[in-house]
């Protein structure tokens, strides 16, 4: 079946099985590598994007629900002053280790700044964390991930 959907801010249109995860069809045919098959029950987050405005799991999502959405990976946000705010706030606060979960982490950063009420507010610890949720890490223990929010909402001021 051929479907439909913007992949960071470009058409594009696969001809797949309706049915086959849209983690897959990112990844086996549009070449998207920052979403990644981690537990492939929508626990980890690995496989994290942002589908019209909402962080998802991909791996939960047939292709087919893709038909008409905004897609938005990694490789969309990592040239753009707000995805490499967030890029440089995790560097700086090391919260990159083993690099696995850091593509969805930096989208669920990014979701959570780029959706704030007020932008001049830093997020609570609190709110990052309910943020990150979905994202597991096993390295970092988290700290370093909420210090690069922080830090990301602070020095993103003007851009969010």
């Amino acid at each position: 079946m051929k479907i439909c959907f913007k992949l960071n801010g470009q058409g594009v249109k696969v001809d797949v099985d309706p049915l086959q995860p849209l983690l897959h069809t990112l990844r086996e045919q549009l070449g998207m590598t920052s979403p990644k098959q981690g537990c492939g029950e929508g626990e980890c987050g690995s496989c994290s994007i942002i589908m019209d405005n909402q962080l998802v799991n991909t791996c939960l999502i047939p292709t087919i629900q893709a038909k008409g959405t905004a897609l938005v990976t990694l490789e969309g946000l990592r040239n753009t002053p707000k995805g490499l705010c967030v890029i440089d706030a995790l560097l700086e606060a090391k919260g990159v280790q083993c690099g696995f979960c850091s593509p969805a982490m930096v989208l669920a950063i990014y979701h959570l700044l780029d959706n704030r009420v007020c932008a001049n507010i830093t997020p609570t610890d609190q709110q990052i964390r309910e943020a990150l949720a979905g994202n597991l890490c096993r390295c970092t223990g988290y700290a370093m991930i909420v210090e690069a929010a922080k830090i990301a909402a602070r020095k993103g001021e003007g851009i969010w």
